[in-house]
């Protein structure tokens, strides 16, 4: 006689799991799974579990107390979008009444806001490399320094998007050392055809040492259009938007208006790094080289919708108007004195019962500015708190631990969810 006991019914599991805040058809799926697992999976404790662990797996707000302003596994810029149930005139033209361009009006916001001739919007960087290369190159070659051919997160490398693309990668000059005679020397081989130079910011790694780069200043000499991904989104060196001098972290990081302004045909750069924004990609400079770009098939299978550009309009306005450090979240963390942490930090302490206040460095990350960092100021609590701030019910919080110790950054964490931090640390204390 068999002694494996009898399962519950779907029905009955699944209810029993009723009080995570899921869809019943979402929990009658998860029962389902747990009957079939066997006797260990469908006790009523496991299976709740099993339930919170699809709820924790779903999208949703978090707090981010890593310090890393641009956490790309918390979806980078963080940035606000409400927008009522009313259509938008994506392509529509309001002043003749036909149909219009979705490219024309972001697109010309960030034409003049980075000092170019036309400006167009993807889904992302990786999608305005290889338009780029697929509108400008395909089978023919593209100039890359052997040390700008790289790879940066989830796999981006540089030769296989211009694989991608139809275009032909012709390597110059070493790893480490590539000069403007590399460049010619490639130009004036035997069945040459150069399509353009395409300059890579390495984005989120540095080389130092013995090394040299060849600036768009001379590469702009060259007689091919000069391509420039500058990665990270920043659009003047200056920051005129901060009313004071750039901060010293951003030294070295190379902006649109002064790409632009020393050579490069076009530049391409991410909307969710430096910029602030929601994910997406710009492409920006001559006009004939965008407009080609908004000709091939690729620019319909790469556009972004509605929302993307709707948030981009107000992003590109705020800088154009001199707001961006009020009203980009980025630039409000970046701009937030240690003092304000500071003060922030003791109120939590003092509310959660429990911790103490440290100094900390915080990243820009997401690839901007490689190995640089930010002073800043941290909540740091004995022990190993993680999971227990992950599975916070109010709303998760994510932070680091090192050396036996909790640390919650407060530069990457909004001010308005000091309470929250402070409730989640008394419960950890507890």
């Amino acid at each position: 006689m068999s002694t494996t006991p009898r399962p519950p019914s779907v029905d009955r599991l699944a209810r029993a799991m009723a009080e995570v805040d899921l869809p019943h058809a979402v929990l009658v799926d998860l029962a389902r799974a747990a009957i079939a697992e066997g006797p260990d999976a469908w006790s009523t404790e496991a299976a709740i579990e099993r339930a919170e662990q699809f709820r924790l797996r779903l999208l949703s707000p978090v707090v981010n107390a890593t310090g890393v302003l641009l956490h790309t596994n918390l979806g980078r810029a963080p940035y606000p979008f409400a927008h009522a149930e009313r259509a938008i005139n994506v392509e529509f033209d309001l002043t003749t009444g036909e149909r219009g361009s979705r490219q024309a009006a972001v697109g010309g916001l960030f034409a003049s806001l980075c000092g170019a001739e036309a400006a167009m919007v993807v889904n992302n960087n990786a999608a305005a490399v290889m338009l780029v290369l697929a509108a400008l190159a395909s089978d023919r070659q593209v100039l890359v320094s052997r040390g700008e051919s790289v790879e940066i997160g989830g796999g981006f490398r540089v030769p296989d998007v211009m694989e991608q693309s139809g275009a032909h990668l012709v390597d110059v000059g070493t790893t480490n050392r590539t000069r403007l005679s590399d460049y010619s020397k490639a130009l004036g081989r035997k069945n040459a055809d150069v399509a353009l130079v395409l300059k890579v910011h390495p984005s989120n790694y540095r080389v130092e040492g013995f090394v040299e780069d060849t600036p768009v200043e001379q590469l702009a000499t060259l007689p091919v259009p000069v391509v420039a991904d500058i990665g990270s989104g920043l659009i003047d060196a200056n920051t005129p938007w901060l009313g004071g001098p750039p901060p010293a972290w951003l030294a070295g990081e190379p902006a649109a208006k002064q790409t632009l302004a020393a050579g490069a045909t076009l530049i391409t750069f991410s909307g969710d790094k430096l910029l602030g924004g929601p994910q997406s990609g710009i492409i920006a400079g001559d006009a004939a080289l965008v407009a080609a770009c908004i000709r091939h098939p690729l620019a319909r299978a790469l556009r972004p919708g509605a929302h993307v550009l709707l948030m981009l309009q107000q992003v590109a306005m705020s800088y154009l108007d001199r707001t961006a450090a009020l009203s980009i979240p980025f630039w409000r963390m970046v701009a937030t004195t240690n003092q304000e942490l500071r003060t922030r930090a003791d109120a939590i302490i003092h509310a959660a019962g429990v911790g103490d206040v440290v100094d900390s460095d915080a990243i820009p990350g997401a690839g901007s500015a490689p190995g640089t960092t930010i002073a800043s100021v941290a909540v740091r609590v004995r022990g190993d708190h993680l999971a227990a701030l992950r599975a916070n019910p109010t709303m998760p919080i994510v932070a680091r631990a090192r050396d036996g110790h909790t640390f919650l950054d407060l530069r990457s964490v909004r001010a308005d969810d000091d309470a929250l931090l402070a409730s989640a640390l008394r419960a950890c204390a507890s």
